[in-house]
């Protein structure tokens, strides 16, 4: 089962990894605020998944720790949202909607080939998998915000606000999933200890 849990692992970090390339250089070329942050969580995406990959080998207290780490982890995208936010706030220019729209919509098949991967094994291994399932399960939900976001810009209000009203919701999600990993990785040392 390790193994297996293992070369998932990787596979869903080289697959965030390799999106967070493309999510960033899009949210910068059109300087969308909800792409910044999500971009920024596929980064910490795949490095969730890689410290999962090496922690797995580990004991159940080792990765008990490492989960509380993780649980700090999945507070980056929000502080990426209000250095963002910020820099909209001074020039609210709305991004450009069908890249935002199409970005979101290709992140979102990521997220969801990653959740399809890591279903299986959400309640392996305690908080570790539990951390990396519930990052692509909300990603995906992102996603569809993101995507929403676009076509909102676009037909509806163009203004700045739709993407940043997104932002404010992935960085929310995202505290929310560290709180929830949070809770695991203690449950998971108390019983150890």
């Amino acid at each position: 089962m390790d193994s297996k849990l293992r070369r998932v692992v990787l596979i869903v970090a080289l697959l965030n990894l390799a999106y967070f390339g493309v999510e960033f250089l899009v949210a910068l070329a059109i300087g969308s605020v909800s792409l910044l942050a999500d971009s920024v969580d596929f980064l910490e995406d795949a490095s969730v998944n890689i410290l999962i990959f090496f922690a797995l080998a580990w004991t159940v207290r080792s990765r008990a720790r490492v989960g509380m780490a993780m649980a700090f982890i999945l507070l980056v995208p929000a502080l990426a949202f209000l250095w963002t936010a910020w820099a909209k706030f001074m020039d609210p220019i709305p991004p450009e909607p069908f890249a935002l729209s199409l970005t979101g919509f290709g992140a979102l098949l990521v997220n969801l080939f990653c959740a399809y991967l890591l279903v299986q094994y959400r309640h392996t291994s305690g908080s570790l998998t539990r951390a990396a399932f519930l990052s692509a399960r909300n990603d995906a939900f992102a996603n569809i915000a993101i995507i929403g976001a676009g076509l909102a810009t676009a037909y509806l209000w163009h203004s700045a606000w739709p993407d940043l009203i997104v932002g404010l919701g992935i960085a929310l999600m995202n505290m929310d999933a560290a709180r929830e990993v949070w809770e695991a990785a203690r449950e998971e040392h108390d019983a150890v200890a």
